[in-house]
């Protein structure tokens, strides 16, 4: 959808969206950057805002994982905002009755005092009035100067009373036909008469005769500071019968210091509160969070094998019946685990016993059968065929007493990896020579990809060998005549060498179970070639030794492929692999690519990344315990992350040893195909075990 065109509602049709009128897109700079850069797709869309936003999370990670890790500064800190919350509510409430309160004392106290200052002035008006009148009439200049003096005098009578308690204002009414328009306002106490009455008010008084109040500010003609001051005025007569409005200034400042001490009395007392809520919280939690993190520690260090550690437990509380369980639990774990541990060894020993014990009656056996076997020439047909079948047995077991042994030194940690520079070409022609007898005879020809250019690799040839030999033998064997693909791939840090058959497949769920000892996917199946259901755990276990990866994908009757992954160098941690999993010509790859999808697998090289790591390098694992490395021994399956750490030792390699060779490596960068293959097997349980 183009971004000219809005979605419709559901049920209501489609609306173009329209173009602003008159908009300028040749503007200034930053108008163009907002418009075709910065706000172009939105806030996903634009790299601006993401580096903004990178820049701006990278400094709070670490407090977002402190805060996601310690429930202790979680239980804190929400202790202290609530508590700031309801000492902040408590405080308004608190500073809004005190404030209510002072004021409305101020305000009846005004009012009495205002209301008698009304009254004084109407009776002094009223006696001078009367006076005026038994003297006879004058000049009109006569009374109006007895008029500007008589409203002085008032003033300085009214505002005697207050002694600085509040001030008196008269200006001259703006009513119509006043006649005392033109006398000059006058106050007390160097009160600025105009500035300090509000011209609202003064509307007011003007229109009633009632008394009207406002709070204000009293403004001084000497340059003091202002106040905040309620005033009270009132429209009254003078002498002549004249109106005039006759206020009263009531400064606030005491009312203003009761309320600030108010204030920092509740400011004081409620950071007081706050602080000691936090450590009151802090302490408690501590009482809980404490036990709780030294029965994680423990827990941690029993998964790491230390089986004799065990919780504090102090008092009869809820933490230390929980301490008492979990000892308890501990101690019965350490007792099925040593159980497992002897009868583990036991095992061991009776394996290795007998692998050994029986190779003295073997030779003398073969010694026999091999006798047998010359003279078969001379015997019947029947005893003849018994000796052939005495010697493949014979062949057969020992086969079995090799890889049995060779398990045991696994399972001890005994097996050593003697590392060198190798072509790995020069392996795989090597295994694919040893095998071509039995891919003639099962009609399967075994064709070599990838091996234009040298493949360098530290590992060891021995161990590798082995390891393609039973993966192109088993593609042999269960490729029901069809071609088998040996493919070679090298990029970045890491080489692989992927076999690819055609026939029967792995059924849903094999794919993890085709490691497992003596597993066979169908039973009812004939091992023609004399294997012992042990050749893929070994392979498995030298994979790990060389610190690679040994995967199977199948699917039924599409084939499957076997990928071995190994690292450049000894010592480097794999990454990814060069070949997908999943071969290009799968059923599902294939159906992806008629609909003109990108199929999950390709032929391009990549590094991908390790599957069960999201994307991150696998951190090295570290020695196992004697524990560890016997139970590795009870199930094994194919680990994609699996790195040198199952009690191997590495052989350090002769002086002057080629560390990593100069040669030439693919791309190392993730193709779609690759980026897919990892997002399928990081879903749910990874087949390439």
């Amino acid at each position: 959808m183009s971004r000219d065109s809005a979605a419709s509602a559901p049920g209501q049709p489609g609306i173009r969206a329209e173009r602003p009128v008159g908009r300028n897109m040749t503007g200034s700079g930053w108008e163009r950057l907002m418009a075709g850069g910065l706000l172009q797709g939105g806030v996903k869309g634009s790299p601006i805002l993401r580096l903004l936003m990178r820049w701006v999370r990278r400094p709070l990670l670490p407090v977002m994982r402190l805060w996601r890790r310690n429930i202790q500064l979680r239980i804190v800190v929400t202790t202290l905002l609530m508590s700031l919350g309801v000492v902040l509510l408590l405080g308004f409430v608190v500073i809004g009755q005190v404030r209510n309160g002072l004021l409305d004392a101020k305000v009846k106290a005004s009012q009495s005092q205002a209301t008698g200052g009304f009254s004084v002035a109407k009776q002094k008006a009223d006696a001078t009035a009367t006076a005026n009148g038994d003297a006879g009439s004058g000049t009109d200049d006569r009374l109006s100067k007895n008029v500007s003096q008589w409203m002085t005098d008032l003033v300085v009578s009214l505002s005697s009373g207050g002694q600085g308690a509040f001030d008196v204002v008269t200006l001259s009414s703006g009513a119509p036909g006043s006649g005392g328009a033109g006398l000059g306002p006058r106050s007390s106490g160097d009160v600025d008469p105009t500035l300090s009455v509000p011209e609202n008010l003064r509307t007011r008084v003007d229109s009633s005769t009632l008394a009207a109040q406002s709070y204000t500010r009293v403004v001084y003609k000497d340059g003091t500071q202002s106040q905040p001051a309620l005033v009270v005025g009132k429209q009254v007569n003078d002498p002549n019968g004249d109106p005039y409005q006759l206020y009263y200034l009531f400064p606030l400042t005491q009312e203003e210091k009761s309320l600030s001490l108010v204030k920092g009395t509740l400011a004081t007392a409620g950071l007081f509160v706050v602080v000691l809520l936090g450590a009151i919280a802090w302490l408690v939690v501590r009482q809980v969070v404490t036990p709780v993190r030294m029965a994680a520690g423990i827990a941690e260090r029993l998964s790491a094998g230390h089986l004799q550690e065990r919780m504090k437990v102090t008092g009869e509380d809820d933490i230390a019946r929980l301490g008492e369980a979990f000892n308890k639990m501990a101690q019965n774990l350490q007792l099925k685990i040593q159980q497992l541990e002897d009868l583990s060894r036991m095992q061991r020993r009776f394996v290795s016993d007998v692998s050994h014990e029986l190779r003295t009656p073997l030779t003398t056996v073969r010694m026999a059968a091999d006798v047998i076997h010359d003279a078969r020439v001379d015997f019947d047909p029947m005893t003849a065929r018994s000796a052939e079948l005495l010697a493949d047995q014979l062949d057969r077991f020992e086969t079995l007493l090799a890889d049995l042994l060779e398990i045991s030194r696994f399972d001890a940690g005994a097996a050593a990896l003697e590392a060198d520079a190798i072509d790995l070409r020069e392996v795989v022609r090597r295994v694919v020579s040893g095998a071509e007898p039995l891919a003639e005879r099962k009609g399967s020809p075994i064709r070599i990809v990838g091996d234009a250019q040298p493949v360098i690799a530290e590992a060891d040839a021995r161990r590798v060998e082995r390891v393609l030999r039973n993966l192109v033998v088993n593609a042999v064997e269960h490729g029901d005549g069809r071609e088998v693909v040996v493919k070679l791939a090298a990029a970045g840090g890491a080489v692989a060498i992927a076999v690819r058959d055609y026939g029967v497949g792995l059924k849903p769920g094999e794919a993890t179970r085709v490691f497992s000892r003596f597993w066979r996917a169908d039973p009812a199946r004939a091992r023609t070639t004399g294997g012992t259901g042990l050749g893929l755990s070994i392979a498995l276990e030298d994979a790990r030794l060389h610190g690679g990866w040994l995967q199977a994908w199948g699917e039924p009757g599409g084939g499957s492929q076997f990928r071995l992954t190994l690292p450049r160098t000894a010592d480097e941690p794999l990454r990814g692999s060069p070949i997908p999993l999943e071969p290009k010509d799968s059923r599902r790859n294939r159906g992806l690519s008629e609909a003109g999808l990108p199929s999950g697998g390709g032929g391009k090289l990549a590094t991908v990344p390790a599957q069960s790591t999201g994307g991150h390098a696998p951190p090295p694992m570290p020695p196992r315990t004697s524990m560890e490395s016997r139970m590795a021994g009870v199930s094994p399956t194919a680990d994609p992350t699996a790195l040198p750490g199952n009690g191997a030792r590495v052989v350090p390699r002769p002086a002057g040893a080629v560390r990593r060779p100069d040669t030439p490596a693919a791309g190392g960068e993730r193709t779609a195909e690759d980026r897919g293959e990892h997002e399928e097997l990081g879903q749910g349980e990874t087949r390439g075990r």
